[in-house]
This record gives structure tokens, sequence and C-alpha cells, in this order.
């Protein structure tokens, strides 16, 4: 008779879903991947995506949606692994597996009060793709709201999500040389003052400065932006980015919380906020990006 280790192995085997192999260090500075490793080269025009999928608790209406659209890039946010709320599956996992895609998995936080005895819970921004990722790494902000560490009069039960970690951003180099593409897969505190949003912002910023002027980057995701004009929004113009998405209702509860920023050789076309998908409490933004440097033109 099979162990359930075993049984666990070859169901994820089956899935297209890596397990995650021991090792030393916090799994929290661990990016996980799995699926299919790209084998195509990087295109100059791709259809990309970005969406915040509630933990992925719809996980049929989401698969539905991107099987649907088969982005070549779909940055998501609040991505569970292993949580009770969402069925105790890896859900980029998952939803790569039916697009036959590779996926990256940045762990924001371990979720104290969904995990089991043998199997913790993670949460986290995770990006699908079918485009050559040459480098990949965590960027979590060294400001953060406190409201979810745990306290020791506090019991770890999920309504009150107890969490070790902190918010980040997953950045991503696809492709080199002249076809290269940064992009920030980002999620920005839901907690605290619009300052403290601006400040984790800053850090992304601030680490922009790695790359040269033209290099062609993305800055997407849930900014969680709360004012109409927000502080959050103008780091990244003055940053010398454009809006090519956002400002609009991108929530159930009618919030402009999601948002599309380019800078440098690369354009967006045909940005759509699809308000009809009910798969979450965000909706997805769907967009044309264009590569513009000599190599792409």
């Amino acid at each position: 008779m099979m162990r359930h280790g075993t049984t666990i192995l070859v169901l994820l085997a089956v899935l297209g879903v890596a397990a995650a192999a021991p090792s030393d260090g916090d799994p929290l500075e661990r990016i996980g991947r799995g699926g299919p490793a790209p084998a195509g080269g990087m295109e100059c025009a791709f259809d990309a995506l970005s969406w915040n999928i509630e933990r992925g608790e719809n996980l049929p209406g989401i698969a539905r949606f991107l099987e649907e659209h088969r982005p070549a890039l779909a940055l998501l946010q609040e991505v569970d692994v292993d949580a009770s709320r969402s069925g105790r599956v890896h859900v980029a996992g998952t939803l790569a597996s039916g697009l036959g895609a590779h996926y990256l998995f940045a762990p924001e936080f371990e979720e104290l009060g969904q995990g089991s005895g043998r199997r913790p819970a993670w949460h986290g921004q995770a990006v699908l793709t079918r485009l050559p990722v040459s480098s990949a790494r965590i960027l979590r902000f060294r400001s953060r709201s406190d409201f979810w560490r745990p306290r020791w009069y506090l019991p770890n039960w999920a309504f009150l999500q107890r969490r070790r970690g902190g918010r980040n951003a997953l950045a991503l180099e696809l492709g080199e040389g002249g076809r290269r593409l940064v992009v920030y897969n980002v999620h920005l505190e839901s907690r605290g003052e619009e300052t403290l949003r601006l400040r984790q912002m800053e850090e992304v910023t601030a680490d922009l400065g790695r790359y040269p002027a033209e290099t062609p980057i993305l800055v997407a995701g849930d900014l969680n932006t709360r004012a109409d004009d927000s502080p959050v929004v103008r780091a990244l113009l003055d940053a010398g980015f454009r809006i090519a998405a956002g400002g609009e209702v991108t929530t159930r509860r009618g919030k402009a919380l999601d948002w599309v920023f380019v800078r440098g050789p690369v354009e967006v076309e045909r940005a759509l906020v699809h308000r009809e998908v009910d798969a979450s409490d965000h909706y997805p933004i769907t967009f044309r990006l264009k590569l513009g440097t000599p190599e792409c033109r």
C-alpha cells in the first residue's frame, strides 16, 4: 500500500506541480518554481495579465479565465499554497499545469491559522509564463504593517489571520540582451495609511537603480491605493513611469486598487478591466505588451 507522502508526490507529478525539496534557510526567502521550463525565446509582443485572485478560493473560475485568454505572462497576487481556505492545493502550480506554463511563487506570509501539523500554508505572489526567465528574486519590503504578526495573547485561529512574514514584490528579468523585460509583480500593504504604501513603493523605485535608464520595465499588481491622487502613483510617475492601466474600478467593492505601469521602450495596447468576471473580489486586467528596443523594431 502507498504511504500518504508517496501518494501526494504522485498526485503532484500528475498535476505538473513541483514538490518543495527540503533545504536550509527560511522558506519565506525561497522562490518556488515548477512546470515546464519555457522552451522558446523572448517574444517582442505578447499578451499579459495582472490579477489579485483572492487566494485562489474560486480555482475553477480563475482557471477558466486563464485558459480562455492564455496569456504569455500572468502576474497573480494573493496566491495560496496548502491553505485550508483554498482546498490545501498549490494554487500557482495547479493553474500553471492547466496552461502548460512555468510558474514562480514568492511567499509573503506563512499563514499560521491555515496550515496543518504536517504542511504549513503560504500566501504570496505568483507568475505564470511561457517566456524565458533569466533571473528571479524577492524584494521584501522593510516598511511593513505590524497588524498581522502573531501575539502571545491571540490564538492562531484562521479568522484572526496571524501571519509570519511581510509584503513583497516578485522581481523577474525575462529574456536577455536587447530582448529583455524587467517585471515587478507587486502587492502593497492593505493595512495602515497611504504613507506606508508610499514607503513600500519607494523601495521598488530605489531597487530600479540597478537597471540602465533604457531598460524596458513593467510594474503591476495590487497597490491598495486609497486616495484619488495617490502618492504611490505619483512616486511611479516621478520615476518616469507611464500609466498603462488603473485609476478605475478594479474590485467588486468599487475601489481602484490595481494598476499597470511601464517605463522605457515598451508599450501597452488594449488594456481592459474585465468586470464581468466574478472569480475573485478583484477583476483581472488584460493587456498586450510590445517591446520597442532596436531588436524588436
